[in-house]
């Protein structure tokens, strides 16, 4: 499954909504652990159809960011119904961001 942009607009049915788990990634294009990250991510979303991957840029959804309380960039979420099962701030290899949806 492709990486999705959220949006205040499609967050609650693309995160809160969703029928699987979703992987968050809040970032921004200035960040340069979050361009290392990047690849991971999206190799991710790539290789499982049972998540869905979301990124978040923080300067374009800043309420977003602050809702969740992100303080440093990248920040992995994992929600599962709607709430935060597990959280991962700064550069995490594949095998830790897997870690992360068991």
């Amino acid at each position: 499954m492709a990486e999705i942009k959220i949006t205040k607009e499609n967050f609650e049915q693309e995160v809160l909504k969703a029928d699987c788990p979703v992987l968050l990634d809040f970032w921004a294009t200035w960040c340069g652990p979050c361009r290392m990250i990047a690849p991971i991510v999206e190799e991710i979303a790539k290789e499982n159809a049972s998540i869905k991957v979301g990124k978040v840029n923080v300067d374009e959804e800043e309420a977003l960011a602050v809702a969740f309380g992100i303080e440093s960039i990248p920040t992995i979420l994992i929600i599962k119904e709607g709430r935060v099962t597990a959280k991962a701030v700064g550069f995490r290899s594949k095998a830790e961001l897997l870690s992360l949806l068991a």
